[in-house]
C-alpha cells in the first residue's frame, strides 16, 4: 500500500508481441476523436495529464469517504456537480452490484500489455456474481459475460476526469475501454466481454460492452495510429472549435451567420 492508500502495480512491464509495436491506450482514444491532433501531440510529446485531471481521477478512489462528507468539503473538492446532486449519483452508485468492487478493487492503477495495445486500467475488478448492467446504454446486443465453466469474468475501468454524456459513453473513452478489456483478456487467456467507465466527479459509472459496433470503432481507431506518417487529413467540424491546435492545423471556423442563406 503506497502512502495514498492505493494499491498499485504500475511498476509491471509490458510483455511485448515478437514484432508488434503497442499502442498506447491513450493514442487510440485521441485517434477515434480526431486523428491530427494525435499527429501533434506526438510531435510536441505532450502526453501529461494535467494535475487537475488527476486530482478529479483519483476520486474514484474515494467513493465512501465522500458519499457522507459535508457541503463544505465537497465544495472544496473538484467536483463537476453540485453535492446534493454529487450525493444523489453517489447512492445511485451504492445500488450497483459491482459498487464493493468498485469501492475496493482486485488492483488498482493496473499495468496492461495485450496483444496490440498498451497501457493503464484504473481499477481491475473480479465480480463473484452476476455482472451488474446498471446504466448500460443497451444499443447493441451484448456478447455472453460469463465463460464455459460460468465463471464471472474480470471488469477493467477507465477512469474519466470529465462530464459523462446523458446516455453511454463518449466514443474516444469507448474506444479506450474496448482497448483495456481487450489488454486484460490478452493477459487472462479469456474473454473480457465488457468494462466500466468511471466519471468520479459526477459520482456516474457506465457500462461499456465489445459489441461489434465497438469493437469497430476500435478497429479503426486502430488503423489509423498506425497509418500515421504524416499530418492526417483535417476532420475540420465542430470538434476543432475546442482544439488547442486548430489555429497550426488551418480548420476553417465558420460563423452562424455565414451558413444562413
Amino acid at each position: 500500500m503506497n502512502p495514498s492508500g492505493v494499491r498499485s502495480d504500475l511498476s509491471r512491464k509490458p510483455r511485448p508481441t515478437p514484432g508488434v509495436t503497442l499502442v498506447p491506450f491513450s493514442d487510440l482514444a485521441r485517434a477515434a476523436y480526431c486523428p491530427r491532433q494525435l499527429y501533434y501531440r506526438r510531435r510536441d510529446d505532450d502526453r501529461g495529464v494535467p494535475a487537475t485531471a488527476r486530482t478529479r481521477i483519483d476520486l474514484a478512489f474515494r467513493y465512501d469517504e465522500l458519499a457522507d462528507a459535508p457541503d463544505d468539503v465537497l465544495r472544496r473538492t473538484p467536483l463537476r456537480r453540485s453535492p446534493a446532486a454529487y450525493r444523489r449519483n453517489v447512492a445511485r452508485l451504492r445500488e450497483r452490484d459491482d459498487y464493493d468492487a468498485l469501492v475496493d478493487p482486485t488492483r488498482e492503477r493496473a499495468f496492461l500489455a495485450g496483444k496490440d495495445c498498451h497501457g493503464t486500467a484504473h481499477k481491475i475488478l473480479e465480480p463473484s456474481g452476476p455482472t451488474a448492467d446498471a446504466d448500460s446504454p443497451g444499443d447493441d446486443s451484448p456478447d455472453a459475460d460469463r465463460s464455459d465453466d460460468g465463471e464471472s469474468p474480470p471488469v477493467p475501468t477507465l477512469v474519466s476526469p470529465g462530464d459523462p454524456p446523458e446516455t453511454g459513453v463518449w466514443e474516444p473513452q469507448a474506444v479506450r475501454a474496448v482497448a483495456i478489456a481487450k489488454a486484460l483478456a490478452w493477459e487472462r487467456g479469456r474473454e473480457v466481454p465488457r468494462a466500466l467507465v468511471e466519471y468520479p466527479a459526477a459520482g456516474v459509472v457506465r457500462d461499456v460492452r465489445l459489441t461489434v459496433r465497438k469493437t469497430a470503432a476500435y478497429r479503426r481507431a486502430l488503423r489509423a495510429v498506425r497509418a500515421i506518417d504524416g499530418p492526417p487529413a483535417r476532420v475540420d467540424d465542430g470538434r476543432c472549435d475546442d482544439c488547442e491546435y486548430a489555429a497550426e492545423c488551418g480548420t476553417r471556423r465558420r460563423s452562424l451567420r455565414s451558413l444562413l442563406p
